[in-house]
């Protein structure tokens, strides 16, 4: 089952709702000690990851039940047969953060249709706001109460005009690599602006930032839903080759990346992520 655009904009504030409901669950459980295990490869999983996932894939089931479901909770890639339209979902991306006490974690929603994402939710519990788009426009609501949100209306948000020079730039709040900090130094920033996660993407559509420089290994659902809100407000994705980024790969796993405001082509070439760790000579 594929969706139109009107299907999208009738189902969006139905999404929006999901993420919502997940983020509040989220922190519910983090005000009463979240339950920590760790993954087969290394990476804590918490409760409140699982019971965002349960309310977000119920919900989606019951609203699209023939769109199959990728979820970073329960996806293997066994039972994984590449649909052309699905939904991407994070239910905490920023999991470290959430459990060290963070505020920058975030639920994540998107729809994928002929590998790039037509629709996408943002939502960030702890700063009670939420990004969304239905692949037309990208918008944004917040709210006073963390608890009980009454959200104001739509904001439309758009990304500003990225000089190719001395941009913004949005970092990982953690240690960078080598291979990025010789990218930086590359590019050259005027300023950096540090967001954990997917908030990244948010900032950018929002126009605060020009540019995210990703080296780090990320995952389809880390990336699907700032995609959708940042192409929307009028940015752009591209991945190592500098093609539009894309969905459906391998094991579900993001080659390196940048992602940007509105900018004229081309594309600063120095702006490309590196194809391999080389030095650049």
């Amino acid at each position: 089952m594929r969706l139109d655009q009107n299907q999208r904009q009738s189902l969006m504030g139905s999404v929006e709702q999901l993420a919502m409901d997940a983020g509040l669950r989220i922190l519910d459980i983090r005000a009463k000690g979240a339950v920590v295990e760790t993954k087969p490869d290394g990476s804590p999983v918490s409760d409140a990851d699982l019971a965002a996932d349960a309310i977000i894939r119920d919900g989606l089931n019951r609203l699209t039940p023939s769109i199959p479901i990728i979820s970073e909770e329960t996806w293997t890639e066994d039972t994984d047969d590449d649909p052309d339209c699905y939904w991407c979902v994070d239910p905490l991306d920023g999991t470290r953060g959430f459990l060290n006490g963070g505020r920058d974690f975030t639920v994540n929603i998107a729809l994928i249709d002929d590998k790039h994402p037509v629709l996408g939710v943002i939502m960030a519990p702890a700063h009670q706001k939420i990004w969304f788009s239905d692949g037309q426009i990208a918008a944004k609501r917040q709210w006073d109460n963390p608890h009980h949100p009454d959200p104001t209306p739509q904001q439309i948000i758009t990304t500003r005009i990225s000089p190719p020079d001395q941009p913004v730039v949005v970092t990982t709040m953690s240690r960078r690599s080598q291979i990025l900090q010789d990218w930086l130094d590359r590019i050259n920033p005027g300023d950096y602006l540090a967001v954990g996660s997917s908030l990244k993407f948010c900032v950018l559509a929002e126009g605060k930032a020009d540019l995210y420089p990703r080296i780090g290994t990320t995952m389809e659902w880390d990336t699907a839903a700032g995609q959708a809100i940042l192409e929307a407000a009028g940015g752009t994705m591209i991945d190592n080759d500098g093609q539009r980024f894309f969905y459906g790969k391998a094991g579900r796993k993001n080659a390196r990346f940048s992602a940007m405001g509105s900018i004229s082509a081309p594309i600063p070439a120095h702006w490309h992520a590196p194809l391999s760790d080389a030095p650049a000579t």
